[in-house]
């Protein structure tokens, strides 16, 4: 089974190729392609790399910060989605938190660097192989076996490849932002569907659900005091009060708490 693995970058690179001879060590049935190593010479690397992205069964991204966000890593994650029936991309993130990956990349599985992620990416992989899979039994002992090979080329990748400049780590607002495209998204996904199969009629069902403005009032002041914007919290709410009704308590709770935390910091 062939296996993608996609770099961008020296500490990228390190770690891809760490991760091409580890592979075959524990899974002799995968063969793992990157493009670094297996390319010959006078291909044309483009048409190369583009043939064995239509034939790989699974693709690992090695995601850095240097790299979330360059155009070749974009290209090929791309690529590799869109010619997968099955989620069977998988990020690798070197020094980078799942947090940190905005989108496209968001929607893939992420791996961390651990014994544990690292296990949970054989068993990937494993679980693709048919007939050639392991036992779960064989391949722990084999995986235990290896591992301290692949912690120790690790960390001497990342020590031989420093970090460069890379994009600063996301921010609260940057999250928030995401959480707010997304909850919108799938609210328009699901009134779509709503519509066009006619089963329910949605103001009917809004009545059934509409809470107490006394209960209302208290889950709007809790999501103020957890931080979230007013844009996220009228998202939150939309199926269960008005909006109007939403937006004018978000802003008399939002000043209420403004003024206590005034009042306490200057009492302090």
């Amino acid at each position: 089974m062939q296996v993608f693995i996609s770099w961008s970058g020296d500490r990228s690179r390190a770690v891809a190729e760490l991760l091409d001879d580890w592979m075959q060590c524990v899974l002799q049935a995968v063969r793992p392609w990157m493009s670094s190593k297996d390319i010959d010479r006078g291909s044309l690397w483009f048409s190369e790399i583009t043939d064995q992205l239509k034939e790989t069964k699974i693709g690992v991204i090695c995601l850095t910060k240097d790299n979330q966000i360059k155009p070749w890593i974009l290209f090929e994650s791309g690529a590799l989605a869109k010619g997968l029936s099955s989620a069977r991309v998988c990020t690798f993130l070197i020094d980078l938190e799942p947090t940190d990956v905005g989108n496209p990349l968001a929607q893939f599985n992420h791996t961390m660097p651990t014994k544990d992620g690292l296990y949970e990416l054989v068993r990937t992989l494993n679980s693709s192989l048919g007939e050639h899979a392991l036992r779960e039994k064989v391949l722990e002992q084999v995986f235990d076996t290896y591992w301290p090979q692949f912690e120790d080329g690790f960390k001497r990748a990342l020590e031989e490849n420093p970090a460069g400049e890379h994009t600063p780590s996301r921010s609260e607002e940057s999250m928030l932002s995401e959480v707010l495209r997304t909850t919108r998204s799938l609210d328009r996904r699901v009134r779509s569907i709503e519509r066009s199969s006619d089963v329910v009629n949605t103001d009917r069902e809004r009545g059934r659900h509409l809470i107490s403005p006394k209960k209302l009032r208290q889950e709007i002041r809790n999501l103020l005091e957890q931080g979230l914007p007013p844009e996220v919290i009228e998202d939150i709410l939309d199926s269960r009060a008005p909006p109007e009704v939403v937006r004018n308590f978000t802003k008399e709770l939002s000043s209420e708490i403004e003024e206590r935390r005034f009042h306490e910091a200057s009492d302090g």
